[in-house]
């Protein structure tokens, strides 16, 4: 189980969040842009430091103010999918996947059987010589978690992970990348602005505003919740609060 009860203050408010995920379980934030979902994230993933707080994974503690822990990032084993994908475009579909393996004192062999693996398993094995530049908006979706997987994380973050796609392209991704998070069976926490990502990936959700949990629950509840408040805004039911 994931277990975060973390404070930090931010420029336009104070984050507190008390968070726990379990194994195997996909957790989708929601919430208007700048109510701290990513800032949430680099605080799990070590990028950010909370002022105060703990957090754990199966009682062992990531970070805990109290007795002065913070794990660096390289060994928290947090997979992370950031939404412009952060592949280094210059580097092939194969070094972007095999990057995360380079300093684990693996064998050139066994490195390759995993990137193999992994790129075989996600359809891209056949372009593994392609730049990452060069790549459609959903081959990099599909690198960049093959990334994230490949090092067997124990943590799954992933930040808007299909906002770059197209409408008929994120479609066809919600379904696979259910099927491939709970697969892992690792706790994974999603965010997201669109509300069909919370009723086709999600077993849970929570509603953040302004640092702090306004609604959690069952994906279904949380999403009519949010539906309901955004016709009465004249929004769109695809989107929350974009």
């Amino acid at each position: 189980m994931l277990e975060i009860d973390v404070k930090k203050k931010l420029r336009d408010f104070d984050l507190e969040l008390n968070i726990k995920i379990s194994r195997g379980e996909i957790l989708m934030l929601v919430g208007e842009n700048g109510c701290g979902k990513t800032t949430l994230l680099n605080m799990i993933a070590g990028l950010i430091e909370p002022d105060e707080g703990t957090i754990a994974l199966d009682g062992r503690p990531l970070f805990d103010s109290s007795i002065e822990i913070d794990i660096a990032p390289e060994r928290r084993r947090i997979g992370y999918v950031f939404q412009s994908y952060a592949l280094f475009p210059h580097m092939s579909v194969y070094e972007n996947v095999a990057f995360g393996l380079r300093t684990r004192n693996l064998s050139r062999r066994e490195i390759e059987l995993l990137v193999r693996d992994h790129l075989t398993d996600t359809g891209l094995w056949e372009i593994r010589n392609a730049r990452a530049m060069k790549i459609s908006g959903g081959q990099k979706q599909r690198v960049a978690l093959a990334r994230a997987l490949i090092i067997e994380p124990d943590i799954l973050l992933l930040d808007e992970p299909l906002s770059s796609l197209d409408i008929r392209k994120q479609a066809e991704m919600r379904k696979d990348l259910r099927e491939k998070l709970l697969s892992y069976g690792v706790p994974s926490i999603m965010v997201t602005h669109d509300l069909r990502d919370v009723a086709c990936i999600g077993d849970r959700a929570c509603l953040m505003e302004r640092g702090k949990i306004a609604m959690a629950g069952r994906a279904e509840g949380v999403m009519s919740w949010a539906s309901i408040h955004a016709e009465i805004d004249g929004e769109d039911r695809g989107s929350l609060m974009k």
